[in-house]
């Protein structure tokens, strides 16, 4: 099922705000929620499409209240309720940030904004192998959504890089529809949850482990072949496919925080505190750009809770 989630297009009134949200996933439509109902005047605004990582999930079944769910389905039961409080600007980059007269001036293609506080909710983006072939067969075959792609590979040889949660449920989503199929981890045990093991499993999906690939190859347009070693015997290998999904995890998009002095992790994610406070006076962070544990619900909450502490500091102190 394919749902589209246009951009906003009504004009742009309202350039002042007690709170800017930067990122609309469930972090940041969550805050947008409470801020709103909190009285706090805010908007959202995303570099991308409105939804974030939610809508790349084939199937969501761990969100309290749905047994399951399409991700795209619960990213626009996301982005219905929060378009009921606030307005939502996609595909609206945020180029830079700069601290004037005591509040934040936000620099987009749309124009500046001007706020009194900023939430960093700005998620993850998918991390690359960094090998050959990589980087010039992607679109030609090498893919970071199943979601978006999946159904390009029908009846054909596919491979998942990256045997951890994501690539397992990318791999359980693909079964039906692809010909073949087969899942790489480079540890040497399965890396996603006991519930999806046992559907990999009964799928009789082969998932080898302890698998480090080598080189994506193909024929200037398309995929043809992966090399690939075995970790334990040192062994390489060549085999044949048609579509290479990467699945090695995802990194903090985090370069917006660190331009105005926020404090990141060694690995780039934002530091908080329990109120989604970051070291930077008026500026939270929520979800996975600030390293929880990255579960949709997890993010909504942290928007919650980020909204009432911003609130707290600019109306009850």
């Amino acid at each position: 099922m394919e749902l589209v989630l246009g951009e906003e297009k009504q004009e742009i009134e309202k350039r002042d705000f007690d709170l800017v949200i930067i990122g609309a996933g469930a972090a940041g439509l969550s805050a947008a929620v409470y801020a709103t109902r909190a009285g706090l005047s805010n908007i959202v605004i995303d570099g991308s499409t409105a939804g974030g990582l939610t809508l790349e999930a084939p199937l969501v079944e761990n969100y309290l209240g749905f047994t399951e769910i399409i991700g795209a389905e619960l990213a626009k039961e996301f982005l219905d309720h929060a378009r009921n409080y606030t307005k939502i600007l996609d595909n609206t980059q945020v180029i830079k940030i700069k601290k004037e007269s005591g509040n934040y001036l936000l620099e987009t293609k749309k124009g500046e904004f001007r706020a009194k506080a900023i939430l960093f909710a700005t998620g993850t983006k998918h991390k690359h192998l960094g090998i050959p072939g990589e980087h010039e067969y992607f679109g030609k075959g090498v893919s970071y959504c199943s979601t978006c792609d999946g159904w390009l590979f029908k009846n054909k040889k596919v491979l998942v890089i990256g045997g951890g949660n994501s690539g397992a449920i990318a791999a359980i989503s693909m079964k039906k529809i692809v010909s073949d199929l087969k899942i790489f981890e480079f540890m040497p045990k399965y890396m996603c949850e006991d519930a999806y093991v046992k559907q990999i499993q009964s799928m009789d999906i082969d998932y080898k482990r302890n698998v480090q690939v080598i080189e994506i190859k193909g024929e200037g347009k398309l995929v043809k072949t992966v090399r690939y070693k075995d970790r334990t015997t040192g062994q390489e290998f060549e085999e044949n496919f048609d579509g290479v999904f990467v699945y090695v995890g995802l990194a903090p998009q985090s370069e917006l925080a660190k331009q105005i002095g926020v404090e990141v992790t060694e690995r780039g994610f934002i530091k908080i505190d329990r109120s989604c406070r970051t070291n930077v006076e008026r500026v939270y962070a929520a979800g996975d750009v600030a390293g929880s544990f990255a579960q949709i619900v997890v993010a909504a909450s942290d928007g919650a809770i980020a909204a009432d502490s911003c609130y707290r500091d600019l109306y009850l102190k």
